[in-house]
């Protein structure tokens, strides 16, 4: 496992990015051995299945400085980790209501020495704040997850993309998405040429 396949899209990485990006396979492998919180079989692929489709959202937006971000049902760390590393001027809170994620997402947070993130072991309705984007990898219907984050985004937009929700998803989406008139679909097919990305998408959902 190497980072080429990062930076085969992210050529602006700087040598702290890329460092962080390397570190992050040995972590992941290390730590998945004593806590399992990625599939044996993806953590193979942990640069394809886990980091580049987490840095999808950032081919649908970049996050500017001082702004919040909430990565909700956090699992290992997906997508906020490898968000947090991409854009370190940005405030990343990482949350998931499984203790024993929690804590990996803190040890890998330490290694790579991220001080941009804070990880918490919640569930979102408990969670106080709240946050210019809500990003997820598919933890819920989208009625559900909407339910559970209603209140926590910020009124006033300062992205180019209003404030809202920042779905990785898969599969036919017609019949979740059916309440959802000002959903917007972008296929990761159109950013990245992996075959794994033919029906992964980003669903921004502005609130």
């Amino acid at each position: 496992m190497n980072t080429d396949l990062i930076l085969k899209y992210f050529p602006e990485l700087t040598d702290t990015q890329t460092r962080q990006f390397t570190a992050m396979a040995g972590l992941y492998q290390d730590w998945n051995q004593k806590i399992n919180v990625v599939s044996r079989k993806d953590v193979d692929e942990l640069y394809l299945r886990h980091i580049l489709h987490s840095l999808g959202i950032a081919k649908v937006i970049s996050f500017l400085p001082g702004s919040r971000v909430l990565d909700v049902g956090t699992g290992g760390g997906f997508p906020g980790i490898p968000l947090a590393v991409l854009f370190p001027e940005t405030q990343f809170t990482l949350v998931d209501s499984i203790g024993k994620k929690i804590r990996v997402v803190k040890e890998v947070i330490d290694g790579l020495g991220l001080n941009n993130v804070n990880a918490v072991h919640s569930r979102v309705e408990e969670l106080q704040g709240s946050f210019d984007f809500i990003v997820s990898r598919a933890v819920a219907a989208m009625p559900s997850f909407v339910r559970w984050v209603d209140g926590r985004i910020r009124q006033k937009s300062v992205h180019p993309l209003k404030n809202g929700i920042l779905y990785l998803k898969g599969g036919d989406l017609t019949e979740e998405l059916q309440g959802f008139s000002k959903a917007h679909i972008y296929p990761l097919s159109e950013y990245f040429k992996e075959d794994f990305f033919d029906t992964k998408v980003v669903v921004h959902l502005p609130l």
